[in-house]
Formats: structure tokens, sequence, C-alpha cells
């Protein structure tokens, strides 16, 4: 076939509705680069000095985060419409659609202030660190932050998907995978944090630390009468100040004391008191002969 033919032939069977098309209807999604556009915009009200080419100084601060603003509420309107519409196929009114981004832009400052406790988190936690700066332009887990932080704030104004799109950009270039139905506290660090693993209904505290590889899990799902897995907490709660070290596994909906340290490579599937020290089994050392007793 010629080439023609080939896309002829391919548009004609690509074009055709299958059935789980049909079921989902047409719809009108959000869109990627809108949402890409609206974290950035966020960034720079947050940080206006960091995430912007433009020379920003006392003067001219407040001209230039009014402008972003604006900018932000205008992409948060459209992007949030289609969240809904095309996930919970209910009709928005235009004063919703302009409550839903007001009382996000209120949230603004609040997750401004949040955030700059991780950064202080971050900074006395990490010998390495030299500045606030540093860790506000290098640190994957401010990234992270931002993002989930923004995603949070959605989630909690009950808004679809949009949520999960803005977390998912994150964990898609840092590793850290952080639900935005999860609870998270003041001052909260992760060291390093490739393949950090926090699901949606875990509650962790004030002044946590997690090192890479954590995984805060669920054990074991319930199901409903069709076999969907039903929506009901299944993640730990981590109480404040606690340190999670690398590779360990939590599973479940359990409960981690304050002031408890985990020590590295541990699965743990049970509640553990305040003041703990959950720690490896020690190496077993042995002979071995031709494969006998492994």
């Amino acid at each position: 076939m010629n080439r023609s033919q080939v896309i002829a032939e391919n548009v004609s069977k690509l074009s055709a509705v299958s059935d789980v098309e049909s079921r989902l209807g047409t719809r009108n999604l959000p869109a990627i680069e809108m949402v890409q556009k609206m974290v950035e915009l966020s960034k720079q009200v947050i940080f206006p000095e960091y995430f912007t080419s433009d020379e920003i100084n006392y003067e001219n601060r407040c001209y230039y985060i009014g402008v972003c603003m604006d900018q932000l509420y205008d992409l948060l309107r459209k992007q949030i419409f289609l969240s809904f519409s095309a996930f919970k196929k209910t009709e928005m009114l235009e004063d919703d659609i302009d409550e839903l981004s007001a009382k996000f832009l209120c949230e603004l400052p609040e997750i401004k202030r949040v955030l700059y406790t991780d950064v202080d988190a971050m900074f006395h936690s990490d010998p390495a660190v030299t500045s606030y700066s540093e860790i506000i332009f290098c640190y994957p887990i401010m990234q992270v932050m931002i993002h989930y932080r923004i995603a949070h704030a959605l989630h909690k104004l009950g808004v679809p998907v949009l949520p999960r799109i803005i977390t998912e950009m994150a964990h898609s270039k840092t590793g850290i995978d952080i639900h935005p139905g999860a609870q998270i506290g003041e001052y909260f660090s992760i060291d390093h944090g490739t393949g950090v693993v926090i699901g949606e209904t875990c509650i962790i505290g004030d002044h946590v630390t997690l090192y890479q590889g954590v995984t805060l899990g669920a054990k074991s799902f319930s199901f409903d009468d069709n076999g969907v897995p039903l929506n009901t907490p299944r993640h730990p709660i981590i109480e404040d100040h606690v340190t999670i070290y690398s590779n360990t596994s939590i599973l479940g909906r359990i409960t981690i004391g304050h002031h408890t340290i985990v020590g590295g490579n541990v699965w743990l599937t049970n509640s553990v008191s305040p003041y703990s020290k959950v720690l490896q089994q020690k190496a077993i050392a042995t002979t071995f002969s031709d494969g006998a007793g492994i």
C-alpha cells in the first residue's frame, strides 16, 4: 500500500468509536499545557523572585504578583470547568466556577506559608544545604511539595482529576509519588526522595522526615459487590516528629507514634507506640555447604 492508502485506512479505523469510547461519551478534557501554565503561575506568585526571568524588586513586586494572579484566575476557571464537565458530568454555573477559583486564590498565602516551613525543615535536616535559595531552586522535594500543596488545595475544594494531573507532573520528573488527597503537615522533608510513595488516605503530622524509597501504602483493599475497590482509609497515620529511613514500607491503616524512628529496609504492618525505635533485624552469619540450608 502507498502512503495515502495507509493513512486513509488507519484514519478510518481510529475514527470509529469503540465500545469503551461510546460508554465514556464525547468530552472536552483539561489541557495539560494549560495545567502546567497554572502551576508555573502559582509558583511565580508564591516565589516571585525565583521562577521568572523578569527583574523583581520591592517596587514592582505587587504589580508582578497581581498580573500573575489575574492570568492564573482565568486559566483556573477554564480548567475547573473542563474537569467537572468531563469527569463529574455536572453542569457548573458560572458563579460556582468563579467561587471555586476565588477560593483557590485565597488559599495561596497559606500554601506559601506552609511551603516555607518545608524549606526550613529541609535546611535543618541536610548539612549539604548552603541556603534556602538552593533548596527552592534545586531540591526535588520543593518541586514535589509545590505541586502537592497546590493540588491538595484543589482536592479539598472538590475539583476532580485536576489535582491528580498536577501531582503526576511532579511524579514524572522526580520519582516521588504523592497523592493529592494525602494530608501532610508542616515542616515536612524528604531527603533525596526517589521512589517515595504516599497514598491517598495517608495522614502525616508536623516535622516528619522521609528518606528515599519509603512507601506509605495500603496493605489490602475492601471491595463492593461488583468487585470494585472501596475508597476507605487504608494508609498509615504518621504522627509528629517521626523519621523514616530509606526503603522502608509501612502498610495499612496503622499509626506510627510521635517521636519514633523507623530504620531502613523495614517492613511494618502494625502500629508503633510513641518514642519507639524500629530497626531491621540484625544479620545472622552462618555457613552453607553446597546450597544446603538456604
